[in-house]
């Protein structure tokens, strides 16, 4: 999705740029106006000064000039961040043992994880998320507790199980996880 986002503001901006710089271009090499040009010949300046000053006494002015700079800046700054930030693998390399290799898609291990930690027992549900690069992969795990189990016991099945499994069929020696521990609610009960 981002993909899409940054090609559809940067087509718009393209284009925005080349209408108005080739309008700039045409018109200072002698071309005529266009009837929306706001100016008039090939010697105007594309803001005089009476244009300029035009709304520097009013009130409100400064105030929408700067948040409107401030909201550019923060927009910005935000897809600055999500450009930079990093993905998830599409894809994680398996060793196979032939120098050869092979690929598997990286919601697939996802979803293997996630459905083997979940039949652990005292773990209800599982979430995976998969971190790294396609060659050194690393997991992120969300385990949702049953009430009265202990996270030390949780964690260890986990380790010998999921992850040993996982670490085995990719091929990969280290299999860094982060694990977090939630626990889940569960209904009232009633005592008689």
């Amino acid at each position: 999705m981002l993909k899409g986002v940054n090609r559809v503001l940067l087509g718009i901006t393209g284009l925005v740029l080349v209408v108005l710089g080739g309008s700039v271009l045409a018109i200072g090499l002698g071309a005529p106006a266009p009837s929306w040009w706001p100016h008039d010949g090939r010697h105007d300046v594309l803001l005089d000064e009476a244009e300029r000053t035009r709304w520097r006494d009013e009130g409100w002015w400064w105030p929408v000039v700067i948040a409107v700079l401030a909201v550019l800046v923060l927009l910005s700054l935000w897809w600055l961040l999500a450009v930079l930030r990093r993905r998830r693998p599409a894809e994680v390399l398996l060793d196979t043992g032939d120098d050869e290799g092979a690929s598997l898609r990286g919601r697939a291990l996802e979803q293997a994880l996630a459905e083997e930690a979940s039949h652990l027992d005292g773990v209800d549900r599982a979430h995976v998320l998969l971190a790294g690069h396609r060659n050194t992969p690393q997991t992120r795990m969300l385990l949702y507790l049953r009430p009265h189990i202990d996270p030390a016991t949780a964690l260890q099945a986990l380790a010998k199980g999921p992850l040993t499994h996982a670490r085995t069929s990719t091929g990969h020696s280290t299999l860094p996880t982060e694990a977090r521990l939630q626990s889940v609610k569960h209904h009232p009960e009633r005592v008689t």
